[in-house]
């Protein structure tokens, strides 16, 4: 037995954390008497100076006082680098919707680990992460970048994720505090929440990374709340910094701040980048003339030199490596043999630390997938004779949503190259069934060769206006984003790559840019579109730098002939400085949309099983703007329902990071939610099929039947104002008062083994203010080892407040094998009895009701305890 329990530990109220202790092992030189000697010896203009970002992704340094550079990365699930490093391979891992899907703290802490020695590794200090937003409404545009429609399943795994990836002298830096639960007009919005639903969901989210976690950074958001600009709002002092006892460094959104002197004056700290800061000059004027009083200066200077303190930024500047004097016969030889040898010992370190994180991730993948139906088809109990996968995300699949979370993963197993590779003696045929959700796959790494060297990738060529080369680049893939980090004076960009087909037949190619583009094969131009921005509002800018229209071509490709792919980018007219986005790729053509059905039809006839694999794609999630709709675009479900008739045993992978609507779903025998999956999707999900991997997730937001069914959303601000009327009832406690059934519940899952209850003991009171401890027996009755997730929900049958039906206060994962049984201690915090009043924090006394079991309507015990002043 593996019990992982939630909350364990001896609670204060509210949670604060010791300012003393949040500093860590990585505080360096950064005690409080150092970091005042340090801001005593910069003046007025000095100190300003390191309040605003140098350029995109960094902070100035300061060599008077040993201050490097301090870096800053988006995260969150995984490290795209700063300036001259966001193409760079990285690991690419689940999206923050299968993290929450985990409902495994420790599972949590393991991907921000890995998040933080990647960080490490690459130079960065800051990861901007986790994104602790909640799942409000299932349209939202950033939904798959977020946990849970829970303050608490949300709160606890965030705080683990920072302790991940803080471990490594790396800050995290939770996002986007707080009510940036939509895209549309985000910059300019509201988010308009009573104090009650701010403190006890919104702010709740937020509050164990800072008290209980530490995180050294938080990022505050671009709406604002209440009328009030986020980066201006006294929630950054109270509760942030004076309740929870936050001594770092407040971060702005990426040009989030749009005054001088009213967010100098709040608890702002850091303006990024240093493009259009109304800061700097402005700001060291504000104080001259008194507008801004210049204690607030060196407070937020003190901060900026924690954070540097922590992660090892204002450590002396390491001397430069020392170059080895060549020398001469036989010394030389053995010099060589040597250095030879101790590659051929990295390159092997280096493959096996591959291996391992591909392995570790992997294993998130799976521990995140949700089986939503089993009608005894899965596991399989033998390798199938044959298998038909089917649909465009079989074969490129979507592993993370679009907008600034993309990185170049290193390698991506497809669904199609999983099962290909775990089932070697089964016939595996793929048939598309319908068009890409995208129009066309972005190229893979093993497809592009740079026609310079003929090694894999593409090259990028920035030339100025007067066609001078200013940088050329090296890239792995072909969908590529460059956030601040394009060269000064780039006016023209080309890339360019040689492609070689594997089959002879009709193909479509298509390019998709944030401004004017055009397309050349071999030299002739197939697609020129102007694609300019001009006039844009910010909401269709942010669409057009996120998912710019795909224009496409079809063409007669030869299997094993090259072609040489060029696209040429007018980087003048696109639609902001310094940043610019491109995708190109292709897909098979395979004929009409009829004739792309019949053949999936009868590959799923002629096969022993049929693995259907549908979903979205970074054109329908993605930040900058909400979905429409929660359908699956272009045919999908009729495919599905096509498939499931012609072969009954047919398993639906779902490859969203979000709800979507699945008319289909009583019809076939298993439904398992990949959502994206990360790049180790393929691997993770052969392994669940084959009983290899447990699926170990369980949903973390409530799953509508469809657009019909939704609760909320999508939001469309009034005047300026989204209102969040439901307050406190949100996700499954506004199902429940509703009295409204979803397609699939609240922490619904199901595994691959049975699973009893026993029994659960407390105690009969708890005071106010002290934790109550559940011990619940379980027994494994199965004949596999298992995940179970054991979660524990509170009732109160009167109350001179109002209370939600029913709500999370605790739960915990463990892991049994065949037969064993034993105890699993879950803590349930006196803030699960309390609600947010005009007088702070108010634990009521009386009898609450603790319900245990699978999910928000799956209970097997049940019990009360009275809360006693």
């Amino acid at each position: 037995m593996q019990p992982v329990t939630e909350g364990r530990g001896r609670p204060t109220s509210p949670m604060k954390r010791p300012v003393a202790d949040v500093a860590g092992e990585h505080a360096g030189p950064g005690c409080e008497r150092d970091l005042l000697e340090h801001l005593a010896r910069l003046d007025l203009r000095a100190r300003v100076r390191l309040l605003t970002g140098a350029d995109f992704w960094s902070l100035r340094a300061e060599p008077a006082i040993g201050l490097r550079p301090i870096v800053f990365s988006d995260g969150p699930a995984g490290i795209r680098g700063g300036t001259g490093a966001a193409h760079r391979p990285s690991l690419s891992l689940p999206s923050g919707s299968a993290l929450g899907a985990t409902w495994d703290v420790e599972a949590a802490r393991r991907y921000g680990d890995l998040l933080g020695r990647e960080a490490r590794e690459r130079g960065v200090d800051v990861v901007l992460g986790p994104t602790i937003n909640m799942h409000r409404s299932p349209y939202g545009g950033r939904h798959f970048e977020a946990m849970s429609e829970d303050p608490l399943l949300t709160g606890r795994l965030a705080a683990a994720y920072v302790d991940g990836v803080q471990a490594h002298g790396v800050a995290a830096c939770p996002k986007h505090f707080v009510g940036n639960d939509y895209e549309v007009e985000r910059h300019t919005a509201s988010s308009e929440i009573d104090a009650r639903a701010l403190r006890e969901v919104y702010l709740a989210a937020f509050e164990p990374c800072v008290a209980e976690a530490g995180a050294w950074a938080v990022m505050s958001a671009y709406n604002g709340v209440n009328g009030v600009r986020m980066s201006e709002h006294p929630l950054l002092s109270d509760p942030l910094k004076s309740e929870w006892g936050f001594d770092g460094a407040v971060v702005s959104d990426w040009i989030a701040v749009r005054s001088t002197d009213d967010s100098a004056r709040a608890a702002q700290d850091l303006v990024m980048p240093s493009l259009m800061s109304p800061w700097e000059d402005s700001l060291v004027e504000a104080v001259e003339q008194g507008r801004v009083p210049s204690a607030r200066i060196d407070e937020k200077v003190l901060r900026i030199l924690r954070l540097a303190a922590r992660v090892g930024a204002l450590d002396p500047v390491a001397p430069p490596a020392a170059v080895p004097v060549p020398v001469a016969g036989e010394d030389a030889a053995a010099e060589l043999e040597d250095a030879a040898a101790e590659l051929e010992d990295a390159a092997a370190e280096l493959e096996d630390a591959a291996a391992e994180l591909e392995d570790a991730a992997a294993e998130l993948a799976a521990d995140g997938m949700v089986l939503l139906r089993n009608d005894a088809e899965l596991p399989w109990a033998r390798a199938p004779r044959s298998i038909a996968v089917i649909g465009p995300h079989g074969l490129a699949p979507r592993t993370q949503g679009g907008g600034s979370v993309a990185v170049s993963p290193r390698r991506v197993v497809s669904p199609l190259d999983g099962i290909r590779q775990r089932f070697p003696e089964s016939e595996v045929t793929f048939r598309m069934g319908v068009t890409p959700p995208d129009t066309v796959f972005p190229f893979t790494r093993a497809q592009l060769r740079d026609p310079q060297t003929g090694g894999e990738g593409l090259r990028a060529v920035f030339t100025a206006d007067d066609g001078r080369v200013l940088v050329e680049e090296l890239h792995g893939s072909s969908e590529l984003t460059w956030l601040g980090t394009l060269p000064d004076g780039a006016a023209r960009l080309v890339l360019r790559t040689e492609f070689t087909p594997a089959e002879t037949g009709r193909a479509v190619l298509g390019v998709a840019c944030a401004g004017p583009v055009r397309l050349a094969v071999d030299g002739s131009t197939v697609i020129d579109a102007d694609g300019a921005g001009a006039g844009l509002d910010p909401d269709e800018l942010a669409r057009m730098i996120f998912a710019p229209p795909v224009r496409t071509v079809e063409v007669d490709l030869v299997a094993g002939r090259s072609i040489v792919l060029e696209v040429h980018c007018d980087l003048a007219r696109a639609p902001l400085p310094l940043v610019h986005s491109v995708m190109f790729g292709w897909a098979p053509h395979g004929g009409t949309a009829e004739e792309l059905l019949a053949e999936a039809v009868a590959a799923a006839e002629s096969a022993e099983v049929a693995v259907v694999v549908a979903g979205t794609g970074a054109r329908s999630e993605s930040e900058g703007f909400d979905r429409s709709t929660l359908a699956m675009q272009g045919g999908q479900d009729a495919l599905i329902a096509a498939i499931a008739q012609a072969n009954p045993r047919t398993v639906v992978v779902v490859n969203a990071g979000s709800p979507v609507a699945m008319p289909w779903r009583e019809t076939v025998p298993a439904i398992l939610l990949g959502w994206f999956g990360g790049q180790e999707v393929g691997t993770a999900l052969a392994g669940v099929l084959a009983g290899d991997r447990e699926p170990g997730g369980r949903l973390p937001t409530t799953w509508p039947a469809d657009d019909g069914h939704v609760l909320l959303g999508p939001d469309r601000p009034v005047d300026g104002k989204v209102h969040y009327d439901e307050s406190i009832h949100v996700g499954h406690r506004g199902w429940l008062r509703a009295g409204r059934t979803p397609a699939y519940c609240f922490g619904h899952g199901l595994g691959y083994t049975e699973w009893e209850f026993q029994a659960a003991g407390h105690p009969a009171t708890v005071r106010v203010g002290e934790t109550l401890r559940l011990r619940i027996g379980l027994r494994n009755v199965g004949t596999r080892t298992g995940k179970q997730v054991i979660q524990v929900y509170a009732e109160r049958r009167s109350s001179v407040i109002d209370h939600p039906v029913r709500w999370l206060a605790g739960f915990c994962s463990a892991r049994f094998g065949p037969g064993e049984h034993g105890t699993a201690d879950v803590d349930i915090h006196p803030r699960q009895f309390s609600a947010w009043t005009d007088r702070g924090w108010w634990q009521e006394p009386g009898e609450f009701r603790l319900l245990i079991g699978t999910s928000v309507q799956e209970i097997a015990l049940s019990s009360s305890v009275e809360v006693i002043e």
